[in-house]
């Protein structure tokens, strides 16, 4: 599927907690993705353990086109690295494979940095597998480190607000 810049701009960001009517609803379509994760996050909403897990000021922000939902991620102090001091991470990253490519994931995760902002941090962190998609958003690959399962995934910073020297 094939997206111009003004369809973008008709999407709709969201952060999942302030849509209280429609919990249920976005927990199920999260539920629909391809993805292992997303079954993990899905469990912590319905469990009521994701604040838990995640950090009490930890976010969930849902990139939607009305109903549909296209991407969402997480803002949060927790991540899938444990035993770590690197805070806060992007994580939960999905986006629906039709949309994928198309600059979905960047207009959300820009948004989830410019809030990251606005609330005073100044580096930001993904865990990932992933290689050469988050360079292209300006992050920058640290180190490797082993997460929840005991496998290697690659972590990258991004400075997003005032000075800072990696």
């Amino acid at each position: 599927m094939e997206l111009s810049n003004e369809d973008l701009d008709e999407f709709e960001i969201v952060n999942f907690f302030d849509t209280a009517d429609y919990q249920e609803y976005w927990i199920e379509q999260i539920g629909r993705s391809d993805w292992a994760a997303s079954k993990f996050l899905v469990e912590l909403l319905k469990e009521n353990r994701f604040f838990e897990v995640l950090g009490e000021d930890s976010k969930l922000f849902l990139l939607t086109d009305g109903e549909s939902l296209i991407s969402f991620c997480t803002l949060s102090a927790k991540d899938d690295i444990p035993d770590t001091e690197l805070s806060p991470w992007i994580g939960f990253v999905y986006t629906k494979e039709q949309y994928r490519n198309n600059g979905c994931m960047k207009k959300l995760i820009t948004f989830v940095e410019a809030e990251a902002k606005k609330q005073g941090i100044k580096k930001i962190y993904i865990s990932t597998n992933l290689e050469g998609f988050y360079e292209k958003l300006g992050y920058k690959f640290t180190s490797t480190a082993k997460d929840i399962n005991g496998e290697d995934s690659r972590i990258y910073c991004k400075k997003i607000g005032g000075f800072l020297f990696f």
